[in-house]
């Protein structure tokens, strides 16, 4: 698998809803970073992990600090590195992308982890999902075109979740169904009425503007609600919202409204 072009209009183009997008309406509502945005590429084949460098540190904003051949390396050059993210190719030798993830994720210290975008092949891939449930921010497929993958790259180092509300639904649903485990109302306790109605729509894959005409309120308010949700939750984006939804049984595959 090549990674994309440098080029974005000679790049292939992935069908509309199987490349992961911010939930929010365009790049340009990024926050500019104050820094370069620092990028550790975790990759089996050389080929492709030199692409995915090189085509990265084309950027002014981005600086490459260290690269992947597998999860353990991938691991331990984030830990001497400090990435704010890390490009993870899902299916690695000695430690895959999952679990490379997890343990990125499990580290304590003042540094906050680096957020992880993977890298598939197919969008309804389970190990994505299982990915998601590590810790990962969202995921993005090996054919995404350049400018794709550099908002995408912005975007998660903003601290915002990448998965289009189309696949939101069909990938979190699809394997919340497939692995069924019980569910766990009892951590949604410490949500008020209102926050946990917020977390509902947030499993709709609903953006702020959207969240904010379906409750009637401003999109300051949404930001507020959304926020609360996230810091009582101990969670560290909306996508970590989407996956606890389905986790504990508020929202049901298939159903189309809450439990």
């Amino acid at each position: 698998m090549t990674p994309p072009e440098a080029t974005p209009g000679d790049a292939p183009e992935a069908a509309p809803e199987a490349v992961a997008e911010t939930n929010a309406a365009t790049a340009a509502d990024v926050p500019t970073q104050p820094h370069p945005v620092r990028i550790v590429v975790a990759d089996d084949h050389e080929v492709v992990r030199a692409g995915y460098a090189g085509l990265l540190a084309t950027q002014p904003d981005f600086t490459v600090v260290g690269t992947a051949r597998d999860g353990a390396e991938a691991v331990r050059v984030c830990r001497e590195q400090r990435p704010d993210v890390v490009l993870m190719d899902v299916r690695m030798p000695v430690s895959d992308g999952i679990q490379a993830t997890a343990e990125l994720m499990g580290d304590a210290g003042p540094a906050q982890p680096p957020r992880v975008l993977i890298l598939t092949t197919f969008d309804l891939d389970e190990h994505v999902y299982d990915a998601l449930i590590a810790g990962a921010s969202g995921f993005l497929l090996k054919d995404v075109t350049a400018e794709r993958l550099f908002d995408a790259v912005r975007v998660v180092a903003a601290g915002e979740a990448l998965l289009a509300p189309g696949v939101t639904r069909r990938l979190i649903a699809e394997f919340a169904r497939l692995k069924p485990r019980a569910p766990r109302r009892d951590a949604l306790a410490v949500l008020t009425p209102r926050e946990s109605e917020v977390l509902r729509l947030l499993a709709e894959g609903l953006s702020n503007p959207e969240l904010a005409g379906r409750l009637h309120v401003g999109e300051e308010t949404v930001k507020t609600h959304v926020s609360r949700v996230l810091s009582k939750l101990g969670l560290r984006d909306r996508t970590q919202a989407v996956v606890m939804a389905y986790e504990t049984g508020l929202v049901v595959p298939g159903a189309g409204s809450s439990a």
